[in-house]
This record gives C-alpha cells, sequence and structure tokens, in this order.
C-alpha cells in the first residue's frame, strides 16, 4: 500500500504537465484547446462544515432547457489535481455537449482529500479531511439538483485515479444515487467484495494493461468480481496503456453510460 500510495504522488507532476499542454498533440492525436472550453464555469459555494469558500467547475451544454430533465456525470480528480484539470480532459465537454450532459467536477476538499475513500495508512489532516473531501462530493449533487432540472434516473460518477477510487467508494455507500459509474485506473482502498453493496449499478471500469502508478494487478480482481456478481460491467484494459492515456478511452465511456437508466435497475 505504501507503494502505491509513493507512486500516486507522482501523479501531481504528471498532470501539471497535462493541464498546461506540454503534451505532444501528435502523439495524444486530440487538440489540447477545445471550443467548448468557454463553457466553462468555474464556481464556488459556503461549505459551512469546512468554514471556507469551496471550489468546483460546472460545464453546461448549449442545449439545456430547463423545462427538460437532463442527466448529470460528476467528474472526481485525481491526487494532486483540481476540478480546471479534469474538466478539460481530453473529449469530456465535447461528449457532454454531444450527448447533452451537465458535467459537475468539485475538489473534494482539497487535492488530496481521497472523497471518503481514506487510506488506511496515511493521516488525515484536518482530522476529518476525507469526511469533508465525501461531504463536499455530495454537496456540489445537491447545489446541480437545485439549480438545475436534472434527471434523477441519470447520474453518473466518473473519477481518475484517487478519483476513480472515489467513485468506487461513493457508488458503494450510495449504491441507489447512481445508473452507471466509470472508474478510471482506480487507487481504491476497498474491496472488491463490497461490490455485493451495488451489483445493480452498471460499471464501465478502465485501466491501462502498463499502467505503474496503479497497476492493473490490483484492479483486476475488481472486474473478475463484477463477472462473478453477473453485473453490468465492462472492464476495459487498454493494451499498453499508461495511467494517463487510458483517459482517451472517454467515448467509449459516455456511450456505456449513456445506455443506462437507474429506473432500468431490478
Amino acid at each position: 500500500m505504501m507503494r502505491l500510495l509513493k507512486s500516486l504522488l507522482s501523479i501531481a507532476c504528471m498532470f501539471a504537465l497535462f493541464s498546461t499542454g506540454n503534451v505532444n498533440a501528435q502523439e495524444r492525436k486530440k487538440p489540447l484547446i477545445s471550443k467548448t472550453w468557454s463553457r466553462i464555469q468555474k464556481k464556488s459555494y459556503d461549505f459551512k462544515d469546512a468554514g471556507k469558500e469551496m471550489e468546483y467547475c460546472l460545464y453546461v451544454p448549449s442545449k439545456y432547457d430547463q423545462s427538460k430533465k437532463t442527466p448529470l456525470m460528476l467528474a472526481l480528480h485525481g491526487l494532486g489535481s483540481n476540478p480546471q484539470q479534469i474538466i478539460r480532459y481530453p473529449g469530456l465537454t465535447e461528449l457532454a455537449e454531444e450527448y447533452g450532459y451537465i458535467i459537475a467536477a468539485p475538489m473534494g476538499y482539497n487535492s488530496s482529500g481521497w472523497y471518503g475513500n481514506a487510506p488506511p495508512f496515511l493521516k488525515a489532516n484536518p482530522s476529518n479531511l476525507y469526511e469533508l473531501s465525501e461531504q463536499d462530493v455530495m454537496n456540489v449533487l445537491g447545489i446541480c439538483r437545485k439549480d438545475f432540472n436534472i434527471d434523477a434516473d441519470r447520474m453518473y460518477l466518473m473519477g481518475h485515479s484517487m478519483g476513480g477510487g472515489g467513485t468506487l467508494h461513493l457508488g458503494i455507500k450510495y449504491p441507489d444515487l447512481w445508473a452507471g459509474l466509470a472508474p478510471i485506473a482506480p487507487a481504491v482502498f476497498r474491496k472488491p467484495d463490497e461490490l455485493e453493496k451495488m451489483k445493480h449499478v452498471p460499471v464501465i471500469l478502465v485501466q491501462g494493461e502498463k499502467d505503474n502508478l496503479v497497476p492493473a494487478r490490483r484492479v483486476r480482481p475488481w472486474a473478475e468480481k463484477m463477472k462473478e456478481l453477473k453485473m453490468t460491467h465492462e472492464y476495459i484494459e487498454v493494451p499498453g496503456g499508461d495511467h494517463i492515456n487510458v483517459i482517451d478511452e472517454m467515448p467509449k465511456i459516455f456511450d456505456f453510460l449513456n445506455q443506462h437508466k437507474k429506473s432500468e435497475k431490478k
């Protein structure tokens, strides 16, 4: 576990490189700047339990109509990252525009809050960090449901690395909220057996075969348990994929999630 944490700590510099546009555009085969980014809003709210203003990012598609129910995706960033970065992942806002999704990216209290998916070998600072991080996600969900006409049958949770672990944690803890989950290279500290609590929730799990930060061997047991439980799921292990380029699977994530509504669950 400690080796995993040390590996994850190097993610911050990777995200900084990625977010500042220093990634070779030909290698990524995607533009680094999206026209949809002009619609990204940096928002904040009064997080009373934390005693401070808390930021989050929001994307509302141009075709949003308050009279119609709209799907919502919460996007949870990785360790050392922030809402501004994950909401600019290649394809995320373009696909949200295409599919008509609102995207909300919480901070999770800070860049290392773990969204309640508490690493058992770390001392939280502040002592209630993990609780505050989880609460921040739920607060942003509540704000979106208040401010927009959100379809309660189409609320989805997606996260990368630390955010992928948070996605599984929040899926297990609040299984009746979500129409589907999309954990990407999840750094998770719960046990696959806990999937029993959310076996009715569709999951698309994305992992890089050559990920040195969150090794595939740590994620495969989750896919195996989903198969054992006969969950509606898809496991994508990207051949040669690392911890960063797995986010290029975003079109498959949207395609999978868009097929599922909570009301269809048994």
